[in-house]
């Protein structure tokens, strides 16, 4: 897995210019995209004292993590299951290695709730390790992998774009579900376009609410629970539904 982001790291020798970039580079990782302006009026502190050098990077991820700006966009939107990948993408630079990982801390976002678990993974002693105080995180090279799986996830991940593969399933679990997902391509269309006078589109729309509250052990004994037949049935409905 090539990392085709810049690495870029500021402290307090810095120049405005530098910090600028580092912001630049923050959003880029972070929301996968740049600030619209009205979300820019409701970080503007929290980017003024940036660029002040009243904080740094770290305590800047936190700040924004911790926002109705990243919050909105990749936690309301998403299952549990996503959202904790997502944010393993967004501050750590790679895919969750494996199911216990994240069980582990699927527990902490249920127990301690979201900002917990942006500050744990943060406080990491692997963030810290990477990225440190200064560098704003990316996606990472691990000289060993636990598995030929977790590079390829973590390759996969760092590569698409936000939504691609929907919002409910984790991409360790497509694979599972015997989806054929590995370009990116099995998002097409939201569950709002469906017609719901259709009672097949309403019963998507109940397995939709079933697999937000799923945790990683649920999937993986549904997935290996159904029968062939079925499996590919659910499959098309994930893939038609863009979930």
């Amino acid at each position: 897995m090539k990392s085709t982001a810049t690495k870029v790291t500021v402290d307090r020798k810095s120049s405005v210019r530098d910090r600028e970039a580092a912001l630049f580079r923050i959003y880029a990782q972070v929301l996968e995209r740049q600030l619209y302006a009205y979300e820019r009026r409701l970080l503007g502190v929290a980017e003024k004292d940036f660029l002040n050098e009243k904080i740094g990077v770290k305590r800047f991820l936190k700040i924004l993590g911790h926002s109705e700006v990243y919050l909105s966009e990749f936690y309301e939107n998403s299952s549990n299951l996503k959202f904790l990948e997502l944010c393993f993408k967004h501050f750590m630079g790679r895919a969750p290695y494996d199911r216990e990982e994240m069980r582990y801390y699927c527990n902490v976002l249920m127990r301690d709730g979201v900002k917990a678990l942006i500050t744990e993974l943060i406080d990491s002693e692997e963030y810290r390790k990477h990225f440190g105080c200064f560098t704003v995180p990316h996606p990472i090279e691990e000289n060993t992998y636990v598995s030929p799986k977790a590079y390829l996830e973590s390759d996969i991940l760092n590569q698409e774009f936000h939504g691609r593969r929907g919002f409910i399933v984790p991409t360790m679990l497509w694979h599972d579900l015997g989806l054929e997902c590995d370009g990116g391509h099995c998002a097409l269309q939201q569950p709002q376009n469906m017609d719901f006078s259709n009672q097949a589109n309403i019963d998507r729309v109940e397995l939709f609410q079933a697999l937000r509250r799923m945790q990683p052990e649920d999937l993986e004994e549904v997935a290996a629970a159904l029968p062939p037949q079925q499996r590919a049935m659910l499959s098309q409905v994930l893939i038609k539904s863009g979930r």
